[in-house]
């Protein structure tokens, strides 16, 4: 797995690197849902976590505030009075070139020659405005939504503000 700290894959620097059918050994997602809860029923109240700036987040990130907020969501509100829905997919693979350490690792490495890197996992490109995470509930239990999705809000890379829509009353 990678050993680097993740700030070093947040950025959106390079151009996407996506194509699997070139590259060998890529990593799966650790996602595992992306759509959670009574997914059958209508709900009026959405409530969405959006992202403020444009980033990478890894899919481990994205598996952690998903396992967070669908757990505080079952645990508070019930399986049946929301629909939580994971809106972005981790395409970019990322790539690291690993760097030998220790004694007689000078003999050993080669560098930055043939620099390009393995495989080490996935990330969801965001850009700022997007929506990641959305909640469809009743409007009863919106305030619990949105207090489960500001947990999820500390482990994204990027900072994020959550919105409530109410549809509009006729």
């Amino acid at each position: 797995m990678v050993r680097k700290p993740a700030k070093m894959y947040r950025a959106i620097s390079k151009r996407a690197y996506t194509r699997r059918e070139y590259m060998g050994g890529v990593p799966g997602s650790k996602v595992v849902q992306f759509d959670m809860g009574n997914t059958k029923a209508e709900f009026p109240v959405r409530v969405s976590i959006i992202a403020d700036e444009s980033c990478q987040i890894q899919h481990k990130a994205l598996e952690a505030a998903r396992m967070s907020v669908n757990r505080k969501l079952q645990r508070e509100i019930g399986r049946m009075n929301y629909h939580f829905k994971l809106r972005t997919y981790p395409h970019q693979v990322l790539r690291e070139n690993k760097q030998a350490t220790g004694a007689g690792a000078d003999r050993v490495s080669e560098g930055m020659r043939s620099a390009f890197g393995k495989a080490v996992g996935t990330a969801a490109r965001v850009q700022s405005g997007q929506k990641v995470f959305t909640i469809y509930t009743s409007d009863a239990m919106a305030d619990k939504a949105k207090k489960s999705l500001k947990t999820a809000g500390y482990k994204l890379p990027t900072p994020t503000r959550i919105v409530i829509e109410r549809p509009a009353q006729a």
